[in-house]
């Protein structure tokens, strides 16, 4: 991908942060994240949502349902490949977005997760999954493709 580096850049103070968060995901799918609905509940706060790869919005009740029905897919076991970490974003004082690319078998999707720290661990706000629909490099706007307010130097 010829614009790599624009999607994964970290700054060097947050390289911890990016080791600890890269372990975890992809969520709800690793031993790392944790696999029991208790675990679940502890890595979530309340009022988590996220949205899946087909659209669909889904609330912490319906999930912890779910999965109280269904065994999840064991990522590791499944030949599952999260690659592409590296963007790690600061959002507030304890606050991260981590995003990466999953390879589950040749559904290759782009994956958001925000973080939050707290004096007992790491808790996801949101997570969503997009599916990638063509073979195309990522691409960069120009400055004209930018919204105005945005634009530097001008």
């Amino acid at each position: 991908m010829a614009n790599e580096t624009v999607f994964t850049h970290v700054d060097p103070g947050l390289q911890q942060v990016l080791d600890e968060l890269r372990s975890r995901e992809p969520i709800f799918h690793t031993e790392r994240f944790g696999r029991s609905l208790k675990e679940f509940e502890r890595s979530t706060v309340p009022d988590f949502w996220e949205v899946g790869a087909s659209g669909r919005r889904y609330s912490r009740a319906f999930i912890l349902e779910m999965r109280g029905r269904e065994a999840l897919v064991d990522a590791d076991a499944a030949g599952w490949k999260a690659t592409g970490f590296g963007l790690l974003r600061r959002l507030g004082p304890d606050c991260f977005l981590l995003t990466y690319t999953l390879d589950q078998q040749g559904r290759i999707t782009r994956r958001a997760t925000i973080w939050e720290q707290t004096g007992p661990g790491w808790r996801i706000l949101y997570h969503q999954g997009t599916v990638l629909t063509a073979n195309e490099d990522d691409a960069v706007p120009s400055p004209e493709e930018m919204p105005p307010d945005s634009r530097q130097g001008r």
